[in-house]
Parts: structure tokens; C-alpha cells; sequence
């Protein structure tokens, strides 16, 4: 459950950012590889809470527009004007505002338009739109079959029919004297009309009673079909197989987790490029309240029979801050994936400068923020998004951000 974080006081806000700037400034001069584009490229909303992002194509002109999902407001749409300069469309998904989490987007009902799926929390107001001529919307919300608590969201062919379906990770709390359950939810794209959703949960997803906060799919046992990696708050992050037809079965067997973690994202990559996914976590001390589990991030190398081994601390730079988003990207065009996690300093909540660690080639990561990333970009950083918006063939990053500016870095290929 998302209890409100504790804030650091306007007035102090901009002291954080300036000691932030000048800690960084003391870095050697010259250009990073990411250029920070906001104050130009990105409309200004520096208390907008932005959670999360997708990048698509909207009204087909060839760029990469901004799905925004927003806390507390309206969700956005964000045009691209083909060099990275967006544009809010207001009310392109109405006007009223929900306590929305997660974006995605996939064709699901095969008209050729990207459509989007928004997944909310405290309101429990998943919405649900189809994209048509111009990157015009209509709300179809009410083909989604429930709703719930929640906070993971991911979409993808689960049962192999060609469609993609959809999963949601629910966090269940107490409510008014009522119990709300923190049962996932996989629904299923009717094959014979495409676009609607039928509730496979019962039949196909363990019975548990979780508060997850991400959902990941990906293929980790070879068998080429999606499992599921369900990243939680409590009990603990979860590995679920598919039998090929969209029915998961739980193996805790295959997950190492050595000590207590409260997850946030759960990301699969192959970080050590032997042809294997691993699983990156992310994940928080607390939601800002005293300093309780450890919060480093935690790399899970796959030993090449789908089993996930903890090599973190012999891989992953040591952190004692919280990240609430992060994302593989080759930030440095060597052919392996690199991270970016965003950092927020808890207890406090306070902005922190985006940071970057580079992959060896192998799995083994530094930190390389001072050559990377800018100095100004900082901010209570949420889900990211990576695509090339200025159509200059190098990826982007666009990061939200809680109740601070979201950001855009444009990428570049020097300096290595």
C-alpha cells in the first residue's frame, strides 16, 4: 500500500537542488554522453506527479510521443515534434484526474492504432483507450473486467494466440474496515474480439494475496513462452513459470533472495551477455518512513538452468538510497545493456541526481554518473521510458518524477 511520503519543504527544495549542482559541479569539465533537455523540450510542471511513461507513436507521423500516467491529475499526452520537443495535448484522455501508476500501450484490438492501458491505485480507476486517426482517443474502459488496488502493470501474449494480454499487480490494504485484496489479475484478450478482455485470474494465476508493486514478463526458463516475475512490497518478489497457455505456477526454488526486500521495479535483461536473462530489482528502505530494509539494488544472475542467483554485491555498486525507477539502456553503444536508476534519499524524500552504472560487458557494473549524466538532473525520480524521440538513432531517456519536473536526456555517442 502507498502511504503519502514525507516532503521536504518548498522552501528548502531549491537548497537540496543547489547543493546537488554544486557537489557535482566539482566533477571535470566537458560534455556527458545524456544532454539534459527539460527547461526546452519538456512542458514545465514541477509539481506534477509523473509516474510512469510509454513512448509511441501516436498519430503516425513517424516520432515517438509521451504517454504520461499521473497521481492526482489528468493523465497526459505529450506530441513530439520530431526533434524531442513535446507538447501537451490536454485532455486527450479526459480531464479528470486519478491515482494513476503505469502506462503501457499494444495494438489489442488489431486495427493498426496504438491503443493504452492505465492502471491506478487508491481509486482503483484503470482506464483504457483506443487509438485511432490523428493520435485521437476513446475511452473503452469499461471492457476492462475489474478493478483493484493497483500498482503493476505489463502486457504481452501469455497463451500464444498472437493477442497481448494484460497483467496487474494489485496491493491490497485495509479500507474503511474492509479488507482489499491483493490478488492479481491476468485478463485475457478475447481471440474472437480483439480489444475485449476476459478474466482468466481464477484459472490461471496462484491464489495469494500480495502487494506487488511491478510485474515483469519475460521468457526465464527458455521455453519461449512469458513468465511472470512479481515484484513485492511483502511477501516476497515472486517467480512465476508458463505452461505455454497462459496458466503459472509458482518457484520459489529458482529466486534467490538472501535478505528481506520491499521491491519497487523488477526489470530482465541478459546483464552478463551469456544468452540468459537475468533480473534486476529495485528496490526502497521504506516509503519514506525510518530506515528499515536494505534498499541496495540487487542484480539475479541466471546460472543457465532458470535458476537466479544474488551476485550483487560483486557486481553492482553499493547504495544506501531508495530508487523507485531505473531501466537497462546501452548508454554507451558497446553492445551490453548499462542502468540508470533515479535515487531519492530516505527518510526525507529528498531529489537526488539520476545515476548511471556501466556493464563491463560481462555483468559487472560502475558507476559512471560524472560522464554521464548531467549535474542539473535531479529529481524525486519515478518510471522511465528510453526511445529515440529526436530521431537522431541514439535512445533517449524520459523520466518522471514525483512532484518534481520530469526530465528528457537526449542521448549522444560521445564521449565514451
Amino acid at each position: 500500500m502507498k502511504r503519502m511520503p514525507m516532503i521536504t519543504p518548498s522552501f528548502l527544495l531549491p537548497c537540496v537542488l543547489a547543493a546537488a549542482s554544486c557537489v557535482s559541479a566539482q566533477a571535470p569539465a566537458g560534455s556527458t554522453i545524456y544532454r539534459d533537455v527539460t527547461a526546452t523540450h519538456v512542458p514545465a510542471a514541477p509539481a506534477l506527479h509523473a509516474l510512469d511513461a510509454a513512448l509511441v507513436d501516436v498519430d503516425g507521423d513517424g516520432d515517438l510521443d509521451v504517454a504520461v500516467a499521473v497521481e492526482g491529475a489528468a493523465n497526459r499526452l505529450y506530441l513530439n515534434d520530431g526533434r524531442g520537443r513535446l507538447t501537451w495535448r490536454e485532455g486527450a484522455f479526459g480531464n479528470t484526474g486519478h491515482d494513476t501508476e503505469h502506462v503501457l500501450t499494444a495494438d489489442f484490438n488489431r486495427d493498426g492504432f496504438p491503443d493504452l492501458v492505465f492502471v491506478a491505485e487508491d481509486d482503483m480507476a484503470h482506464s483504457f483507450f483506443l487509438g485511432g486517426p490523428g493520435g485521437q482517443f476513446t475511452d473503452a474502459t469499461d471492457r476492462l473486467p475489474a478493478r483493484s488496488e493497483g500498482n503493476g502493470l505489463d502486457v504481452g501474449d501469455v497463451n500464444g494466440d498472437g493477442l497481448p494480454d494484460i497483467v496487474v499487480g494489485n496491493s491490497g490494504s485495509q479500507r474503511g474496515g474492509q479488507r482489499r485484496s491483493g490478488q492479481n489479475f491476468l485478463w485475457l484478450n478475447d481471440a474472437r474480439r480483439p480489444g475485449y478482455f476476459v478474466d482468466a485470474t481464477a484459472a490461471s494465476l496462484p491464489a495469494v494475496d500480495d502487494d506487488t508493486q511491478d510485474i515483469t514478463l519475460a521468457d526465464l526458463d527458455g521455453d519461449r513462452d512469458l513468465d511472470m516475475v512479481v515484484a513485492n512490497e511483502t511477501p516476497p518478489t515472486r517467480l512465476l513459470l508458463n505452461d505455454g497457455r497462459g496458466r503459472f505456477t509458482e518457484h520459489p526454488e529458482r529466486l534467490e533472495l538472501r535478505v528481506p526486500l520491499e521491491t519497487r521495479q523488477a526489470h530482465v535483461f541478459d546483464a552478463t551477455r551469456d544468452g540468459k536473462p537475468d533480473i534486476l530489482l529495485l528496490n526502497l528502505t521504506s516509503n519514506n518512513r525510518a530506515f528499515d530494509k536494505d534498499p541496495r539494488v540487487r542484480l539475479l544472475v541466471n546460472d543457465g538452468r532458470g535458476h537466479f542467483r544474488d551476485e550483487s554485491d560483486a557486481r553492482v555498486p553499493g547504495n544506501t538510497f531508495s530508487v523507485w525507477g531505473g531501466t537497462p539502456v546501452d548508454f554507451d553503444h558497446d553492445g551490453d545493456l548499462d542502468i540508470i536508476v533515479g535515487p531519492i534519499q530516505v527518510p526525507g524524500f529528498v531529489p537526488q541526481r539520476v545515476r548511471a552504472y556501466a556493464n563491463d560487458g560481462a555483468g559487472r557494473f560502475t558507476d559512471v554518473t560524472e560522464r554521464v549524466v548531467p549535474a542539473e538532473t535531479v529529481g524525486r525520480s519515478w518510471g522511465m521510458a528510453v526511445g529515440d524521440l529526436n530521431g537522431d538513432g541514439v535512445e533517449d531517456l524520459f523520466i518522471g518524477g514525483w512532484g518534481t519536473q520530469a526530465r528528457l536526456l537526449l542521448g549522444s555517442r560521445a564521449p565514451r
